[in-house]
Parts: structure tokens; C-alpha cells; sequence
């Protein structure tokens, strides 16, 4: 609180007067404003609990000129509308320097790939039959939320795995957790139907094709279980980190051929997995090979050995057990250019089937092999 000084001469007489005879005081300062005397600059901040009441002692128009401004106490301890010039302590704790976020308000409308769902509450018993959205779930701070996921959903560490199965769900099973919220990516023909009879919100996030994809469902599941400013910031990161690495590619021209599994299955760049890599501005063999359009052709041995590609992506190490020793044990594939050159990139399986956030660590990875690979010339 602060003096109002602007008094007429006679006044302040009057009251210096009076408070001699009343009190008998002498005309030293009052301790509890004596700080303010100094300089307009100087901030008096009054500990939490205390008030600074006014005093017998009056002073004269002339001593004090006190700012406002210059006053900087708690919320909680004046009612005068003084605005402070300077931050609160470190130790303050008023509820009116502390800005959150409001919570997201219930029920939403989700858009997933089959249209909209309405979620009316925070879901709090969330079940996750896809490795892909289980990573989203738990990256965008939702994993508390989950009860259950899916036999394949064993990343992270920490989510609930169970037998649960994502390929031929079975509505009893899933229906014991008792879910106020179901995320799946197949449904094999009445899953969907079962569970909107059962009045379960249920979000279908099917496979990704793109990268705008990804972004898409993260969103939506950051709608759906009331994470919305986490999911974008994850998105934001993301696609940060992409930026950062394709920055530090350099221009090539190479080829490249990717496995799926020992049967020579391979992706073309039509797919989500051919799209990620054609970031990185290679050309992929299976495109040629593709007549039917399917974005999965098996090659033959021989197309591979003869299209001679300079690099060898594998997304069967962890499933197959193979690796650049095991390649070059096949009938012919020693002399290609990827093996002499041991551009044969082992790839974790997990991570190269889905659509997750990591598949950055995936482009990651890959664009580390064609740096590599320019830098020999």
C-alpha cells in the first residue's frame, strides 16, 4: 500500500498536531515502510501473511514519493488494484501468477478412417489392438489411460500386454476390461458393429499411407483421450526431427531394395514404407516389378541380381534372423553391389512395420546408410 502525500499544508499541520498530543510520538520513521523511502526503483515485496497497516506517524508531503508501481506485495495479502513492475519471488505461490491449460472439455467428435466417433467422457480405461497407436498412446502422454493392449504391442516397455489379438479380436475378451474407449486397425467382419451395439466408442485407425496419416491419427487420438496440445507437440517434434535429417542428406542416385521377409517380398514407393524412404530421394526396385499395382510383389532372385541395387534395407532381422552374413550366403547375392560394399542395412522389425513415432528413428537410420554410402564415393 502506499501514502497519498497530495494534502494541503493546513491539513498536515492539523493531523501532526493532534497525533503529539494523542501519542506522544516522536517523528521517527515507521519501520514497516522506512525501505520505500529510497529511490522509485526500489521494490519492497511484503512476506506472505503480513499487512502493512498504517501508523500513528504521519510524515510530511515533502519526505515520501512512493510509486504505486514500486510496490510489488502478493495477491493475497492488499485489495488495492496496484499493478507490480517486478516478477513475484521464486518462493511466491498465488494462484494468480500460475498459468494451465483449462482440461479439454467432453464429449468430442473424433474423425478416424471410417468417419466420426463421439467420445463423451475422458476415456480412462482405454484398449489398444494396434501396435501403431499403442507408441501414439503412450507418446502423447496417454498410456495411464490404457488397461490393455494387444499381443503385439509390447512397445514401450510399460504397456499392458496381453493376449488379446489385433488379427481375429474376440468381443468377450475385450469387452472384460471393461473399455471406455477401443482403438483397433482391422476389423475381420462384425468387430465394429459388436462394440457400437455395446455403446463402446470405438476408433478404427487403419494402416497409414502417408506421413499425413500419422499426423492425422495422432491428432485424433489426442482429441479422443483429451491430449490434444501433446499430441500436436508430437507432431511438431516429428516432424522437426525429419526436417533436421533430411537436411543432412546428401543428393544421390541410388537404388535400393527392400526386404519384408525371406520370400523376397518387397514394398514398392507407392506404400507408407516406400514413401518414408523416398524421402531420402532413392529409387526403389520393386516399382518396376509391381504389374498388378499391389505395392507388395514378391521379386525373383534373379530380377534382384541383375537389377544389382547399391543398398539392401532388411525388415526381417528380428523375425528371420537375417543380416548382411546371411544374404551373402545366397546363391548369387555375394557379388552384388549392397553385399561388396556392405550396404546392407539391418533394420528393426517392429519399428519398420509400423506407423508409429518411430518411424523417425526409422528415416533416421536409413538416411545414416546413404550418407555413409555417398561419403565412399
Amino acid at each position: 500500500m502506499y501514502v497519498n502525500t497530495r494534502r494541503t499544508g493546513a491539513r498536515w499541520l492539523f493531523v501532526l498536531a493532534l497525533s503529539a498530543l494523542l501519542s506522544g510520538a516522536c517523528a521517527g520513521d515507521d519501520p514497516a515502510e522506512s525501505s520505500t523511502d529510497t529511490a522509485p526503483t526500489t521494490v519492497t515485496t511484503v512476506a506472505p501473511g503480513t499487512t502493512a497497516a498504517p501508523t500513528a506517524t504521519t510524515r510530511a508531503p515533502t519526505a515520501t514519493t512512493k510509486a504505486p508501481t514500486a510496490t510489488t506485495e502478493p495477491p493475497t495479502t492488499t485489495t488495492e488494484a496496484i499493478t507490480p513492475t517486478t516478477e513475484p519471488p521464486p518462493t511466491t505461490t498465488g494462484a494468480t501468477t500460475t498459468t494451465t491449460e483449462a482440461p479439454p472439455a467432453f464429449p468430442v467428435e473424433v474423425r478416424d478412417s471410417e468417419g466420426t466417433v463421439t467420445v463423451l467422457a475422458r476415456p480412462e480405461r482405454i484398449v489398444s489392438l494396434s501396435g501403431s497407436t499403442t507408441e501414439m498412446l503412450f507418446a502423447i502422454g496417454a498410456g495411464p489411460q490404457v488397461v490393455a493392449v494387444d499381443s503385439y504391442s509390447y512397445y514401450p516397455p510399460e504397456a499392458p500386454v496381453t493376449d488379446l489379438s489385433s488379427f481375429s479380436p474376440n468381443i468377450e475378451a475385450i469387452t472384460s476390461f471393461d473399455p471406455d474407449l477401443v482403438v483397433v486397425f482391422y476389423d475381420p467382419g462384425d468387430l465394429l458393429a459388436s462394440l457400437q451395439a455395446l455403446e463402446i466408442p470405438t476408433l478404427m485407425m487403419r494402416s497409414a499411407n502417408s506421413l499425413d496419416d500419422v499426423w492425422r491419427q495422432i491428432e485424433q487420438l489426442g482429441i479422443a483421450t483429451g491430449h490434444q496440445m501433446e499430441a500436436a507437440e508430437l507432431v511438431s517434434s516429428m516432424q522437426q526431427r525429419i526436417e533436421e535429417i533430411l537436411a543432412e542428406v546428401p543428393e544421390v542416385s541410388f537404388t535400393y531394395y527392400y526386404e519384408l521377409d525371406q520370400n523376397l517380398y518387397s514394398a514398392t514407393s507407392a506404400t507408407f514404407i516406400g514413401q518414408v524412404l523416398g524421402l531420402l530421394g532413392l529409387e526403389n526396385i520393386a516399382d518396376a516389378a509391381d504389374e498388378q499395382g499391389y505395392g507388395y510383389p514378391q521379386l525373383s532372385p534373379e530380377y534382384i541380381i541383375d537389377v544389382d541395387p547399391d543398398l539392401i534395407f532388411l525388415a526381417d532381422t528380428l523375425c528371420c534372423g537375417q543380416n548382411l552374413e546371411t544374404v551373402a550366403e545366397r546363391p548369387g547375392w555375394s557379388a552384388l553391389s549392397a553385399v561388396a560394399n556392405e550396404a546392407v542395412v539391418e533394420l528393426n522389425d517392429d519399428i519398420a512395420s509400423r506407423w508409429g513415432p518411430r518411424i523417425v528413428d526409422l528415416l533416421e537410420v536409413a538416411a545414416a546408410a546413404v550418407a555413409e554410402m555417398a561419403a565412399r564415393g
